[in-house]
């Protein structure tokens, strides 16, 4: 299974754990269905630090990162060590 399809699948299980939100797709975008709203996405910002480890810089990253579960799943499954740009998005705690 690939990072991606991995990050997918913790993300999925995610919004149904936290926000009680079964995301149809990875494709959906939560912003404009609704799913997620300006609160929950500080919240999702949290839950991201806590469930993989990773801080995201918010001077690094766009809202349309945010829309979908693909797009937070390249985020997320973005080593910090692979490419300058990532590491401008992701520092990991340590």
């Amino acid at each position: 299974m690939s990072d991606r399809s991995v990050a997918l699948e913790r993300l999925g299980a995610l919004f149904l754990q936290h926000f009680h939100v079964e995301v149809p797709s990875p494709d959906t975008d939560l912003l404009e269905t609704g799913m997620l709203d300006s609160l929950q996405l500080v919240d999702l910002l949290l839950l991201i630090e806590e469930e993989f480890g990773q801080r995201i810089s918010l001077q690094a990253i766009e809202l349309d990162d945010l829309r979908t579960l693909a797009r937070l799943a390249e985020l997320v499954g973005t080593s910090a060590e692979s490419t300058p740009d990532a590491r401008a998005v992701l520092n990991h705690r340590g």
